[in-house]
Order: structure tokens, then C-alpha cells, then sequence
């Protein structure tokens, strides 16, 4: 069961923004993202907690994540005043980019429905008793919304933690919507009231220190060795962490990076086998399905390595197709784990 906010997203294409004339449509939110890659492409049964407008953006948005096939019953949907002075539907456009020319996002999501949530309008001690979840995952592009979403996001997770479910947390730190709030320590100050509650921490080295307010003896160097030293610390830090994970970007060009994780667990490090050079067709998203292929191979039962393995899989194939959510399936995941190439299935 996720918690987040779902946007509409408008996509150029191959076109800019400013000089378009056509769009196409996808739904998208980092939470959301990790529900549906585990719907999708994993087969788990998966939902999503969120709010929506009542109108025709918020049903074409609700259209869309029906064909997501995660489960859709407990959004909340608020009334339409007429012109979205009351609460609105989240939009952004986004553009590819290409070589040189990196992409290029554009937002539109002040004052939305999910924003608007409050302590006690989510009955989750009957979502988590009755539907029986095994895992709660949210993060810190939700808790950014408003000064009322980290309520939002502990109540969820100290229910959750009463019904035995495990708890995953992306720091997923966006400085656009921190930037009103108070920007980076705003952002320490919420994950470092919500760590108590997380067993699976995402995000890379340097905002892992930084929003946990940890303290390094340097700028993070991003190397196996650095990510491990940083990680220790936090986890001596936050005992209750069983799990952090990150998957690691170095942009060559906007369509070329190389593409890897490191996961840290039980005083050890791991580090997936890395992707140089791989070819990037919609970038965003990657760092989603990276956590939803982790998420797959721990409920599963595998060990710490598979999870992360499958979770630098099914980043990298998310990557290669339109929109911000996954179109690959379970048998092109592991193909890609044992190290298949990208010839013709026949």
C-alpha cells in the first residue's frame, strides 16, 4: 500500500514544452510509481492511498491508473467548486531531453486534493487491519506538500507498525517543493520525526546524511566504500533501519548513463552489478521501479543481493519505454539479471 500524490503528466515527446502542439497523457507520483511496478510487472496485489478532485482531469487520472491495475478504493475524492479555488488535480510537463540537452520538467501542483489531508481522514487502522498489507511505502516527495502531510505520513506508518507491515520510506528530496518550507532542513526535521517508524530507507549517498541531519567528514564521494561508511553511520544511528538502499546515476549525456545500486544491510555492503553506458529512452521513473523491483525480491523472500539486483533490472528496463511507470514484465527482469542481452525474443 502506497501514499502519495498522483499528477497527471503531459509529454512533448520528442518536442519541447514551449514549442509543442500535441501531448500525450500518463499518470504519475513517486509513490504511486512503486504500487504500480509491483502491480505490473510483479504481479502483486498493490494500492494506492491518495486524492483526487472530482472532475474530468481527476477521472481521466483514476482512467489511467485503472489500467495500472493497482487498487484504486481508497482514493478520496473532494468536491469540484468549478474553477479549482477549493482544491485541484496535480499536473506537470515534462520533456526527454537528448544528449547535451538534459530534461526539462515543469510543475503544477499547488494546492491539490492530497494536500489538503489531515490527521483522521484515513481510517488506517481498518485499511491495515482488514486488508491485511505487508508493506507501507511513502516518502518525501508526499511529506513536502503541506505542513499537514508528514502528520499524514506518521499516522499511517504507526498504524502499519501496529499491524506487523513493514515500512519503506524514499527521502526523494525535491528542493522546489521544499523551497517554501524551509528547504533542506525542513526536510531533516521531517524524516528525522518519521525514521523511528521506516525498515526500508531509499535515497542516494548525501541525502541520506544531510536529511537524516547525520554529519560526514566530507562531500560524498559516491564510491562503494563512501556509501557503506555513510551507511553504518545512520544505521548505528537508527537501529530500527533493516534495510538502505540506493540506486546510483552518472549521466554521460541525457540518453546515455551508467546505471547501478548499493544496498546495506546487517553491517554489510552489496553492490549490484553496475550497467555502464546504458541507453535511456524517459529516465524518470528509474529510481521508482528501482525500489519496486527491491520491494519484490524482499516480500518474496530472496536475499538482500536478488532484491537488489532486481531492483537495478527493473530501473534499467523502466527507463527504455514512455511515461513514468514500468511496462516491463517478471521474465524481462530476470533475463536482464542473468545477464541476457538486448537481442530479438523469438
Amino acid at each position: 500500500m502506497s501514499l502519495g500524490e498522483v499528477m497527471l503528466r503531459f509529454d512533448p515527446g520528442e518536442d519541447r514544452i514551449a514549442t509543442t502542439r500535441s501531448f500525450r497523457v500518463w499518470e504519475g507520483g513517486g509513490e504511486y510509481n512503486v504500487a504500480r511496478g509491483l502491480r505490473r510487472c510483479f504481479g502483486m496485489r498493490s494500492a494506492i492511498v491518495t486524492a483526487l478532485v472530482d472532475n474530468p482531469v481527476g477521472r481521466l487520472v483514476e482512467d489511467l491508473m485503472l489500467q495500472g491495475g493497482v487498487d484504486i478504493t481508497q482514493v478520496l475524492w473532494r468536491d469540484y467548486d468549478g474553477i479549482g479555488l477549493e482544491a485541484r488535480n496535480g499536473i506537470y510537463f515534462l520533456e526527454r531531453g537528448f544528449g547535451a540537452r538534459g530534461a526539462l520538467g515543469s510543475m503544477d501542483r499547488g494546492h491539490t486534493a492530497i494536500s489538503q489531508l489531515k490527521p483522521g481522514d484515513i481510517d488506517w487502522g481498518r485499511l491495515f487491519g482488514q486488508a491485511g498489507s505487508r508493506w507501507f511505502h511513502t516518502g518525501g516527495v508526499f511529506c513536502a506538500l503541506s505542513e499537514t502531510t508528514p502528520l499524514v505520513a506518521r499516522e499511517a506508518m504507526q498504524a502499519a507498525k501496529r499491524h506487523g507491515a513493514i515500512v519503506s520510506y524514499d527521502c526523494n528530496y525535491r528542493p522546489s517543493l521544499w523551497k517554501a518550507r524551509g528547504g533542506r532542513l525542513a526536510a531533516t526535521r521531517v524524516n528525522r520525526e518519521l525514521a523511528p517508524y521506516v525498515d526500508v530507507l531509499f535515497g542516494h549517498e548525501g541525502d541520506l546524511s544531510l536529511e537524516l541531519g547525520e554529519h560526514s567528514s566530507g562531500p560524498p564521494s559516491h564510491t562503494p566504500e563512501s556509501y557503506a561508511a555513510m551507511a553504518d553511520r545512520v544505521m548505528q544511528a537508527h537501529p530500527n533501519f533493516r534495510v538502505m538502499a540506493t540506486a546510483t546515476r552518472r549521466p554521460r549525456t541525457a540518453n546515455r548513463n551508467d546505471w547501478g545500486g548499493y544496498a546495506f544491510a546487517n553491517g554489510q555492503l552489496y553492490v549490484g552489478r553496475a550497467m555502464e553506458d546504458l541507453e535511456i529512452f524517459d529516465r524518470v521513473g528509474g529510481g521508482d521501479s528501482f525500489a519496486s523491483g527491491l520491494i519484490y525480491g524482499l516480500l518474496s523472500g530472496q536475499d538482500v543481493p536478488y532484491a537488489l539486483q532486481c531492483g537495478i533490472a527493473h530501473g534499467a528496463l523502466a527507463m527504455t519505454t514512455p511515461g513514468d511507470s514500468s511496462f516491463a514484465t517478471l521474465a524481462e527482469v530476470e533475463r536482464l539479471m542473468a545477464g541476457a542481452g538486448a537481442g530479438v525474443q523469438r
